[in-house]
């Protein structure tokens, strides 16, 4: 079932900087803990160049996990919860770990670009940035719940 935009909000771009601000924090706490056993490697080994880069791509690793694992099992991360964010598929389906691949690739190539790959929102027409065109994904805005007094 694709989706018809009409019936969905797009969030904007200072809603998805702000779910990313909340992520990043998060991240950073599991990088802590990620990195725990990284100074019981001999520092002679860790000025190697491929120790370097086996530590840098695990650390790699567990940030695509952290993104992934959210995206895949119910289409927000803790910052896209709090600010009512979902990532879904063109087709309306949930994201598999292929697409989550190609979304965190992209949100890099989006990043390594000075963000202009997030900036793009702002004028593309159908307010998506470039890790969601690449990885055929979109975001939505989700409704406010409504609160019942008991």
């Amino acid at each position: 079932m694709a989706l018809d935009r009409k019936d969905i909000a797009i969030p904007g771009l200072p809603r998805r900087l702000a779910a990313i601000t909340y992520d990043t924090l998060l991240l950073a706490g599991v990088l802590m803990i990620a990195g725990t056993p990284l100074p019981l490697v001999p520092e002679s080994i860790q000025k190697l160049w491929w120790m370097r880069l086996l530590i840098q791509t695990y650390l790699l690793a567990c940030c695509y996990i952290f993104f992934g694992w959210f995206w895949v099992h119910g289409g927000q991360t803790l910052g896209m919860r709090a600010w009512r964010i979902r990532v879904i598929r063109h087709d309306g389906q949930a994201v598999c770990w292929s697409g989550a691949a190609l979304r965190f690739l992209g949100a890099m190539l989006s990043w390594t670009a000075l963000g202009l790959g997030f900036l793009w929102v702002i004028i593309d027409p159908a307010g998506m940035a470039w890790h969601d065109r690449l990885s055929k994904t979109r975001l939505i805005e989700l409704p406010k719940r409504s609160r019942k007094l008991a």
